[in-house]
Order: C-alpha cells, then sequence, then structure tokens
C-alpha cells in the first residue's frame, strides 16, 4: 500500500511541477502554440474507442503533442497498436497518462449509507503509457487519417447555438466580460468590442464556464474574494473548462486572465493535487456546456 501511495504522490509531484515550471516561463500548458503545432487542436482521444481524455490527462497530451511535432491527437496503447495491426516504431518513447478513481475494499463494503460508504472508500491512481498514432507504423487507414480543419464560418452558428440551448441569461453591452454568481447571469461586451467574431465565443465560453459552477448546476464554491486562493482556483477551472470547450468546438482557445499567473502558481505551489482537481472540474464543467451542442463529438 505503501508503494502505491508513493507512486501517487510522486505523479501528482511530477505533473504539478511541470505545470509550474511552464508558468514561471509565462506560458499555459492549456493554451499552447496551436498556430505553430503540426495538427489542428482538438481534444486528445483514444485512437481505438474514440474516448477523449479528460482532466490532467488533457494537459499532459497536449504538451506531448506539441513537443513532439505530432499531427494527431489520437492515442494508442501497445497492445492496441498490436491489436490493430500496426506496432510502436522502435526506440519510441510513450507518454505516461492516469486513470484516478476510488474503490471500497471488500472488508469495508457492509451495506451501509453512501455518506458512510464515500468515507470508507480508497483512493487510487493508476498509470498508463501511450503513443500517438504518429509514433506507430502499419496502422490501418481508419486510425491515421487525419481530420479536415473546419472553416470559422461553420463552427460559429454551432457554438451561437450551443449558448441558447443552454439557457443561461447572457447579457449583451457594457465594457466587462463577467459572471454574476449571485444573479446568475453572465455578462459580454457586444461583438464589435471584439477584434474578431471569434474571440466574443472564446469569452463567452470563459463565463460559461464560470457558470456551470452554479449551486443549480455543479456547485463549485465560487465564494471567494478577488485574490483569495478559492478566487484563484475558480478562475484557473474556467480557464481551462474554456480552453477544453473550444478545443472540443474546433476553436483554438486562447488564455483570458493571463494576469492570474502569480496566483495560480501560489496555489500550485502550495498544494500538489491543486492542478489534478482543477483540471477535474474543467472538465466536468466543459462536458456539461458541451451537452447543447448539437454536432460535438466528432472525430478528432
Amino acid at each position: 500500500m505503501s508503494r502505491t501511495i508513493d507512486q501517487r504522490q510522486s505523479l501528482y509531484a511530477e505533473v504539478t511541477a511541470r505545470v509550474i515550471a511552464e508558468l514561471e516561463e509565462g506560458r499555459l500548458p492549456w493554451v499552447q502554440p496551436w498556430d505553430s503545432a503540426a495538427c489542428a487542436c482538438t481534444m486528445p482521444a483514444n485512437g481505438v474507442t474514440g474516448r477523449r481524455y479528460s482532466g490532467i490527462n488533457v494537459l499532459i497530451l497536449w504538451a506531448r503533442v506539441i513537443e513532439g511535432g505530432y499531427r494527431s491527437q489520437r492515442w494508442l496503447t501497445y497492445r492496441q497498436a498490436q491489436a490493430a495491426g500496426g506496432n510502436v516504431r522502435k526506440g519510441e518513447r510513450g507518454t505516461t497518462v492516469c486513470y484516478a478513481d476510488r474503490f471500497t475494499p471488500k472488508n469495508r463494503d457492509d451495506g451501509g449509507c453512501d455518506d458512510e460508504r464515500d468515507a470508507r472508500t480508497v483512493a487510487f491512481l493508476k498509470r498508463f503509457t501511450v503513443f500517438n498514432i504518429d509514433q506507430c507504423e502499419g496502422l490501418p487507414e481508419a486510425l491515421t487519417r487525419t481530420s479536415e480543419v473546419r472553416p470559422e464560418i461553420e463552427i460559429l452558428p454551432e457554438v451561437a447555438a450551443l449558448i441558447e440551448a443552454s439557457g443561461a441569461d447572457v447579457r449583451i453591452g457594457g465594457d466587462r466580460a463577467y459572471y454574476h454568481p449571485a444573479a446568475d447571469y453572465v455578462a459580454v461586451p457586444p461583438v464589435a468590442a471584439f477584434h474578431a467574431p471569434i474571440n466574443w465565443y472564446r469569452t463567452a465560453l470563459h463565463e460559461l464556464g464560470h457558470w456551470t459552477g452554479h449551486q443549480t448546476r455543479l456547485d463549485r464554491d465560487q465564494m471567494g474574494a478577488f485574490g483569495s486562493a478559492s478566487y484563484a482556483r475558480e478562475e484557473l477551472v474556467a480557464e481551462m473548462a474554456s480552453a477544453f470547450a473550444c478545443a472540443s468546438l474546433a476553436i483554438q482557445p486562447t488564455v483570458r486572465h493571463a494576469d492570474y499567473i502569480g496566483s495560480w502558481l501560489e496555489v500550485l505551489r502550495h498544494d500538489d493535487k491543486a492542478i489534478f482537481r482543477a483540471a477535474s472540474a474543467a472538465s466536468k464543467a466543459a462536458d456539461y456546456l458541451l451537452r447543447f451542442a448539437v454536432d460535438e463529438g466528432r472525430p478528432s
């Protein structure tokens, strides 16, 4: 058991250190230089099952795509590559992703109430090694085929439909974008206030990321005062939620609040699980929003 705990702590520390190093250099791991990337900005997914990765794994795999110069966001385990009729090229280095969950040991599961069972559960974090399909050879064309980049003119109506379908109270006007938790509404300046229409949608998705945290939805702590650690954590969640939602909708994410980097660094330096929790909450927020997207879920 102690070895498992040590491995889990090691992974937390390793990933957190990597994110801290990026932030210290002024780079945000969830907003990579996609213009110089070999592939389009989409969410990473398993090449065989099509299932999208979530949480901290998105940051890990996005970073690896940029580092490796890969043309795809699809990933396979060694066995999946073999089962598909191909193999991982000799000398290729895999990327470690993780799966976090909880389980109840048999001797503790006595059929108590949910709260009691939750208290008896044990957290675990499993590591998996995956390879980008660019690191493989002999794979069928169905796995290696690259997707066409969709034009903005097709994307924006879909994002507008998502916002409309969400039922969120979006108020257009003024010169500031924000979410008002107590009154539960989103405020965004008019489209004309932005250099490009797509930036209006990026901004709206960021504020809608906050909107998902209302107590009637995902019920996150949104009571932190400006400058507090809890405020920084919520802003971090909204930043990543917007990036995940944008990428899912074929929009390159951009940073909304780079001036919060200092406060994010302070949070991460004091808690090596903070980035894992924030990324997990961001995935839930993005998924909540994407339920309203009619055509969301295209293969990446």
